[in-house]
This record gives structure tokens, sequence and C-alpha cells, in this order.
């Protein structure tokens, strides 16, 4: 599941937090400091993916006219040219790959910067970044799910997409967040 920049803070609280529960790291300069600096890299990460979405978009557009008289899916084309355009914008579309190079980022800058300090393997720490972004994004996922759950079962029926619907979302969304400790 692809990372959104709403979520960018709350991953990188929850690999702060991870990190200083696992019992394995020394943190030199606090929680906050880890944070920013998880949230620098997947902010990179995100507005990498960003732009190179924004480049595929522009490249449908210059050939709508083909694609139309050559009756092309749309969506598998846009896949295509982003998946051809990947390694010039450094995105890895594997998000399994892409989520075990972001936690090897976070943490050689995490050690760089002399955030952390610790006396296990490095892959035993890369570990444990990996499984907060994992973990974030499954949670996340299931709640956007039950949140949709919900605003189904209201009287008054909301349209997705629409101000009403984004307003009402959010507030559910901010609520479960507290609910569950993810905020």
């Amino acid at each position: 599941m692809k990372i959104s920049l709403k979520t960018i803070p709350h991953i990188a609280n929850k690999i702060a937090i991870d990190l200083n529960k696992s019992g394995v790291v020394t943190m030199t300069k606090g929680l906050e400091p880890i944070a920013q600096e998880a949230e620098k890299i997947l902010m990179h990460d995100a507005k990498q993916e960003m732009e190179l979405e924004e480049k595929t978009h522009e490249i449908c557009e210059e050939n709508e006219e083909q694609i139309e008289f050559n009756l092309v899916d749309e969506r598998q084309l846009f896949f295509m040219i982003k998946k051809k355009l990947a390694p010039e914008f450094g995105v890895i579309l594997n998000y399994e790959e892409r989520y075990s190079d972001i936690s090897h980022k976070i943490l050689d800058e995490l050690y760089e910067e002399d955030l952390i300090h610790f006396d296990v393997t490095e892959n035993r720490i890369k570990n444990i970044i990996y499984n907060s972004i994992t973990s974030f994004i499954a949670e996340a996922s299931e709640l956007d799910n039950s949140i949709t759950d919900k605003i189904r079962t209201y009287k008054k029926r909301y349209i997705p997409g629409t101000d009403e619907f984004d307003i009402l979302y959010e507030k559910l969304y901010k609520e479960e967040m507290i609910k569950r400790g993810m905020e």
C-alpha cells in the first residue's frame, strides 16, 4: 500500500516509539529527533513518487489521442510508463523492497546523526523500523475500511470525494487514531 502524506508523521512517530520500546536501542537525544529524521526520509520518498506519477500523467495526456484511437487500457498503460520511469526517479515500485530500502536509509541517517546507539546487528534495528512501517500501513488500511463501513451505516448518504464526506471521514479518522493509540 502506498504511504499518504497525511500518515507520514504518524509512521515516523511509530518508528521512534517502537525503537524506544525495543530495548535494544539507546536514544541519545530522545524520540522527537528520531521521528523528525524518519519523517524527512519518508516525505522525500513520497514526493519522489508524486513526481514520477506527475510525469507519467503528462506523458499520458500528451498521447491522449493515440491512446483513445488504439483503445488502450489507460490504467495498464499508466503503470507500464510508471514502471519504465521509476529508476530515473529513484522509486522502487515493489512495496516490500521499498519499505526495506526506506528502513535502511532511516537507520543510516539515525546512526550518522548520532541519534541512536545499539549493540545488536544493524539488520535487527532495520527490521524494527520495517515492521513499524508495515504494521502502521496494515492498521491504517484496516482503519480506513472501518471508517468507510461506519459512514455507510449512517442514515444520511455521504458521497466519497465530497467536502461533506471528507470532513466526516477526517473527524472519524482522528477519533479512531486516538482510540487505537496511534496518535
